[in-house]
C-alpha cells in the first residue's frame, strides 16, 4: 500500500500539478516499502511503485496511439526497473560498509537510484527518459543543481532527500532524535544548496532576436495531420504575421512545421519561400523526408529566401514505437497498432548544430536544433553545447498527446536543459505549449496549448561550457560502478553472515540427538 500511494503521489510532482515536494514524500514512500525486505518483497514493492507511477505519468501514450495496450505495457516495462532499482537496492544495504550508518544508506541509495535511472534511459532500444527525477524540479531550488552536474546530480538530490525523509520517519517511529534531527539538517541543507550555485546568464557572442511561430491544428489525436497542407499553411500565415518586427534575426517553426516536404514538392517551397521574403530573415523549419532508398527522415532545415534549403540536421534518436517499430513482425501479434507506424524513422549520424548566417551580428550563429524527444536525452544536448552550440531550439510536435500534460512536461525538460547548459532555449510546438528560456531558467514568454500563436524574443548566445557539460555522462558512469561494487559486497557480506552465524551455531551433544531421534 505504501509503494503504491507514494508512487502514484510522485507523478504530482511534476507538471501540470508541479508540487515538487511530493517528488520527495514519494521516494520517502519507497525507502519505507523497501526497508529490510526480503529481496523478492523489494522487487515487488519497487514495481507495485513504478506502476502506480508510470500509469498516470504517462496516460498522454494512450491518447498518442488510441489504445491502452501500448500505455500500459510501457508502464509495466518502466515499471521493473523501479523493481530492479528495489531488488539491487535489498543486496546493497546489506553491505558491511553501510551498515549501522543512515548517512552512508542514504547516498549509497541515491547513487543507486542514479545508475539505474540512467539504465532506463538507455535501455532497450534507446530507452526512455521520461518520468526522470530531476525532471520533476524545474520550478525548485534542486533545479539550479542541474548547472553543477546536470539532471543526474537533480535525480540524486531528490533519492537522497527522499531517503533522508524515510530516515526521519524511521527516527520518529523509534523516537531516536539523533536521526531525526540529522536526517532533517540533512535534507534541509540539500534542499538548499541550490541557492549557493551562481548562474551567469550574461551574454558572450551577442543578442539574437528569434520569431516563434505556434501555426496549430484543428483536430488534435491520431488526426491532427489529416488534412493536407493544414499544418504548412498555418505556419506561413503565422510566420507572415511577423514581417515588419524591428529585429528580427531568425524564424524558428516547430517539428512537422510543415506537412510536406518542400525538398519534394514545388508548391511548399514556394510557399516557405514567400515566408521567408517577407519576413527577410532565414526560417529554420521541421519536416520529414522520404529518401528513394526507403525509411524516412525527421530533419530541421534551415531555409534561406531564393536559396532554399542551406542546412539540415536530422534527428539521432527516433522513438521506438512512435516513429519506428522494432521487431514489427513480433509486436504486430501483440497489437495491430503498429502499423499505424507505416514507414519506419531512420537515425540521423551528425551532431544537432547548424551554422545560421546572421546579418546584425556579421556572422555565423551555431545553433543547436534539438527534435522533440531528444530534450530528454543528456549525450545529444552535452555534445551539440561542446561542439560550439551558442543556444537551443527545441522542435517539436505534441499535436497527436491532445489536450494531456506531454507537452508541459517535455516543456519542464527544456527548462533544465537552460540551466544544465547556460544557453538560451527557444521551444517551439506545432500546437504548444511553446517557450523560451534565458540561460538561468527564467521563462521569458509562454504560449497556450492548441492556439495559434507567434512570439518574438532576444535572447544571449553563449559560448561558456557549465561543469555539468564538462563532466558530461562522467558521473553516471561512476555511479554506475559503485551501484555495482554496493550491489556485489552486499551480497558477498551477506551471504559471509549466513555462513557465520551457521558455523557459530552449537552442535547437540550425541545424548540430544539421541533424543531428539527418540
Amino acid at each position: 500500500m505504501i509503494a503504491a500511494v507514494s508512487g502514484f503521489f510522485t507523478d504530482w510532482a511534476f507538471p501540470d500539478r508541479n508540487l515538487w515536494g511530493l517528488a520527495f514524500v514519494g521516494i520517502a514512500g519507497l525507502w519505507l516499502a523497501t526497508w529490510k525486505r526480503h529481496s523478492g518483497v523489494s522487487f515487488v514493492a519497487g514495481w507495485v511503485w513504478g506502476l502506480a507511477f508510470f500509469l498516470p505519468h504517462i496516460r498522454w501514450a494512450e491518447y498518442a496511439v488510441g489504445g491502452a495496450l501500448p500505455w500500459v505495457a510501457l508502464s509495466v516495462v518502466q515499471g521493473l526497473y523501479i523493481g530492479v532499482f528495489a531488488w539491487a537496492w535489498s543486496f546493497a544495504a546489506r553491505s558491511r560498509f553501510l551498515r549501522g550508518s543512515f548517512a552512508r544508506q542514504s547516498f549509497a541509495f541515491a547513487t543507486l537510484w542514479v545508475a539505474v535511472e540512467y539504465l532506463r534511459m538507455t535501455t532497450p532500444f534507446g530507452g526512455f527518459p521520461w518520468g526522470r527525477l530531476g525532471f520533476s524540479q524545474s520550478e525548485s531550488p534542486i533545479a539550479r543543481l542541474a548547472w553543477l552536474g546536470g539532471i543526474p546530480l537533480t535525480s540524486f538530490a531528490v533519492a537522497l532527500i527522499g531517503a533522508l525523509l524515510g530516515v526521519l520517519v524511521l527516527g520518529l517511529i523509534r523516537l531516536n532524535l539523533v536521526s531525526i534531527g540529522s536526517a532533517g539538517l540533512g535534507a534541509v541543507i540539500m534542499l538548499a544548496s541550490g541557492f549557493l550555485i551562481p548562474l551567469d546568464t550574461q551574454a558572450q557572442q551577442g543578442m539574437l532576436t528569434v520569431g516563434g511561430v505556434q501555426g496549430n491544428v484543428e483536430n488534435p489525436g491520431l488526426g491532427a495531420f489529416a488534412n493536407r497542407q493544414e499544418v504548412l499553411n498555418n505556419h506561413v500565415a503565422g510566420t507572415h504575421q511577423l514581417a515588419g518586427q524591428p529585429g528580427l534575426d531568425l524564424v524558428v517553426w516547430p517539428e512537422n512545421g510543415t506537412d510536406i516536404d518542400p525538398q519534394a514538392d514545388a508548391g511548399a517551397a514556394a510557399l516557405i519561400d514567400a515566408a521567408a521574403r517577407d519576413v527577410g530573415v532565414p526560417v529554420l523549419l521541421g519536416a520529414q523526408e522520404y529518401p528513394d532508398s526507403g525509411g524516412r527522415y525527421n530533419v530541421s532545415l534551415l531555409w534561406q529566401e531564393g536559396q532554399g534549403v542551406t542546412g539540415r540536421y536530422v534527428k539521432q534518436h527516433p522513438v521506438p514505437f512512435g516513429e519506428y517499430i522494432p521487431f514489427r513482425d513480433f509486436f504486430r501479434r501483440l497489437s495491430p497498432a503498429v502499423d499505424l507506424i507505416s514507414t519506419d524513422m531512420l537515425p540521423g549520424e551528425q551532431p544537432s548544430i547548424l551554422d545560421v548566417p546572421i546579418d546584425s551580428l556579421d556572422r555565423d550563429v551555431r545553433v543547436s536544433p534539438i527534435i522533440c524527444f531528444e530534450v530528454g536525452y543528456d549525450n545529444i544536448i552535452y555534445d551539440a553545447v561542446k561542439r560550439g552550440g551558442e543556444v537551443l531550439i527545441v522542435q517539436t510536435n505534441n499535436a497527436s498527446f491532445g489536450h494531456t500534460n506531454e507537452s508541459t512536461q517535455q516543456l519542464a525538460m527544456s527548462r533544465l536543459r537552460a540551466i544544465e547548459t547556460g544557453r538560451a532555449v527557444i521551444h517551439v510546438s506545432t500546437v504548444g505549449v511553446s517557450a523560451v528560456y534565458t540561460p538561468h531558467g527564467v521563462e521569458k514568454v509562454r504560449t497556450g496549448h492548441f492556439t495559434a500563436e507567434q512570439f518574438v524574443q532576444r535572447v544571449a548566445l553563449r559560448t561558456s561550457l557549465t561543469p555539468a557539460v564538462r563532466l558530461g555522462i562522467a558521473p553516471t558512469v561512476v555511479a554506475g560502478g559503485a551501484s555495482v561494487l554496493l550491489v556485489v559486497t552486499g551480497i558477498i557480506d551477506a551471504r559471509h553472515r549466513s555462513r557465520t552465524r551457521g558455523a557459530a551455531r552449537p552442535r547437540p551433544s550425541r545424548k540430544e540427538a539421541a533424543v531428539r531421534k527418540g
